[in-house]
């Protein structure tokens, strides 16, 4: 079954870092750089997981947290943010996980894989009935681009 992924985030660096590091799991990815185009992507394509971050133009991340969980309420969504003292409201407005940049990427991964391998039966169930319930990963002392560059290698990128 492919699994497919929106990342929301302003900043092109960050779509295209993330975006690496899932397909290289065998992810299907798809980035927005604004609400508005992760609106247009959500309006047109099934997705299983949503990586948003908070510093959006326009509507704010928390906006499009709350819309897209009033329009489906059982997507994972992740907050990824450089923003500090956000873990609070994130879990109040419905999100699983918080994730603080700079990214600990086999964190995220991990919170990835827990996330879209969830039944949808466990996802039905209010967020504080869940188990483990609300993802927060902390800010990474090593940065995305050094986790990166110490990635194994997909074969595409051998050949």
């Amino acid at each position: 079954m492919t699994i497919r992924i929106l990342i929301v985030d302003d900043e092109s660096s960050i779509r295209e870092a993330l975006s690496k590091v899932l397909k290289a799991e065998d992810y299907q990815v798809e980035c927005a750089g604004s609400e508005e185009e992760a609106f247009a992507i959500f309006a047109t394509v099934k997705i299983d997981l949503l990586l948003l971050d908070l510093g959006l133009p326009v509507k704010n991340g928390w906006a499009t947290l709350a819309w897209l969980h009033w329009v489906n309420p059982l997507l994972p969504i992740v907050i990824i943010t450089g923003q500090s003292n956000q873990c609070k409201l994130a879990e109040a407005a419905g999100a699983d996980g918080l994730i603080e940049k700079p990214l600990n990427v086999p964190r995220l991964l991990q919170t990835v894989r827990d996330l879209v391998g969830e039944p949808i039966e466990t996802r039905a169930l209010t967020p504080h009935h869940r188990e483990p319930g609300f993802r927060y990963v902390p800010c990474d002392s090593q940065s995305l681009p050094e986790s990166l560059k110490n990635r194994p290698r997909t074969r595409s990128e051998l050949n």
